[in-house]
């Protein structure tokens, strides 16, 4: 049984990246100046360049120490021993992260993560959730802009519904609104490079084919007519035309396996379903971004596009500047229908709203989610351990991104 005696609260790993420093800069300057933490990573001087920024920041803060480590076993089970909850953000994370996964998991030490990479949440899922449970370590992969607000959507709507109706959801829509925000290095590096590492056959069997529920999902789903899914367009009261979304695999998997950790569906329903697709301003436009989608994920199944396109992105540890940032704007919205045996069935509204920075977006979940579990001993023994989801984390979790900035409005509506 892993001590409870612990140096530190929380490390975050790989801080002197893009999202990593934008999320010390969060701790720095909103959580409690009494958290024992430190900045962790393979080279002193970056962390001690980071850690003198982020005393201008807020002087009268004590600096975080200071934790140099490399991604080999031995260096981060001695790290993860040091730490209740690690955050780590050193992507790609199907190259680098599989070994802080595992020492996470056998020593209990809880752990987020920004990925995207659902083939390699997958893999994890396969590999150490039962480790992660027997130990109690509550891992939660994808805990950032993909697949935090999807999650929290489908979450918050299902519990809305259950709580005014005592019926489950039969579908949640979820609409990728507004988005305007620039890819980092290394979240393009990401996306082009997966492909290196796991067959076309392994992608689409880990977005939203129900593989990462713990339980299988029985009977058919709700969805699109055919002619939407050949054409990418839908057209749904409350949200407008929608089409397909590059996004959509990695959070309809989230969602997926959430649907399967809380109460073994029962919470969301046994017919609940979920999609997610991009707004577009009319149907002739979504037709043409659907085609544009498909035609762009063919070509970077071959190796010499996958090439010349990185030459296009920033290079990886690099993203936009913060006065780019500053105009950057992220909003979803979803609507779910409650499973009711009626010719209209009930529906509820969400929204979710970030202004600013995507990628301190990121961060903000990251370091709230940590708190969640410093601060919350009752959640985390409920949950007692295991890879799950942003969902798992609940109120507590949304509650702490809206005081930290986040937009988010849940509504039962009107008869349509």
């Amino acid at each position: 049984m892993p001590s409870n005696e612990k140096q530190y609260e929380l490390i975050v790993l790989g801080a002197t990246g893009h999202t990593g420093k934008l999320c010390a800069e969060h701790i720095v300057t909103s959580l409690p100046t009494t958290l024992k933490w430190a900045v962790a990573g393979r080279s002193r001087s970056k962390l001690s360049s980071l850690a003198a920024e982020l005393q201008i920041l807020n002087a009268d803060r004590v600096q975080p120490s200071i934790e140099v480590a490399s991604l080999d076993l031995q260096d981060l089970d001695i790290l993860t021993r040091k730490t209740k909850v690690l955050i780590n953000i050193v992507g790609p994370y199907y190259l680098y992260s599989t070994p802080v996964v595992e020492a996470c998991a056998k020593n209990g030490t809880h752990y987020l993560d920004v990925t995207g990479e659902s083939p390699w949440v997958l893999e994890m899922i396969k590999k150490y959730h039962n480790t992660a449970k027997v130990n109690h370590a509550v891992i939660i992969p994808e805990i950032g802009i993909e697949s935090a607000p999807s999650d929290l959507l489908a979450f918050a709507l299902t519990q809305s519904i259950r709580k005014e109706l005592s019926v489950g959801t039969r579908e949640v829509v979820a609409s990728m609104h507004q988005v305007h925000g620039t890819p980092s290095g290394g979240t393009a590096a990401t996306a082009l490079g997966i492909l290196d590492h796991y067959s076309i056959k392994d992608v689409a069997k880990s977005a939203g084919t129900w593989a990462s529920s713990p339980i299988p999902r029985i009977g058919e789903e709700d969805g699109p007519s055919l002619l939407s899914k050949i054409f990418g367009v839908r057209t749904i009261p409350g949200l407008g035309t929608v089409t397909s979304s590059i996004s959509a695999g990695p959070n309809i998997a989230t969602v997926q396996r959430s649907w399967g950790l809380l109460e073994g569906g029962k919470l969301y329903g046994p017919n609940f379903t979920f999609h997610e697709y991009m707004g577009v301003r009319n149907i002739a436009i979504g037709v043409v971004a659907h085609f544009a989608l498909l035609f762009s994920s063919l070509a970077v199944t071959l190796p010499p596009v996958r090439w010349l396109a990185k030459k296009f992105f920033y290079a990886p540890g690099s993203g936009p500047t913060k006065e780019q940032s500053k105009r950057e704007v992220l909003e979803y919205r979803a609507i779910a229908t409650a499973d009711e045996n009626a010719p209209n069935p009930k529906r509820a509204f969400a929204r979710l709203r970030w202004d600013g920075s995507l990628y301190y977006f990121t961060g903000v979940c990251l370091a709230e989610a940590a708190m969640v579990m410093l601060n919350d001993d009752e959640l985390l023994q409920r949950l007692d351990g295991g890879i799950l989801t942003p969902a798992t984390l609940g109120q507590p979790f949304i509650d702490r991104m809206k005081n930290a900035g986040m937009i988010f409005e849940v509504e039962m509506m009107s008869d349509h």
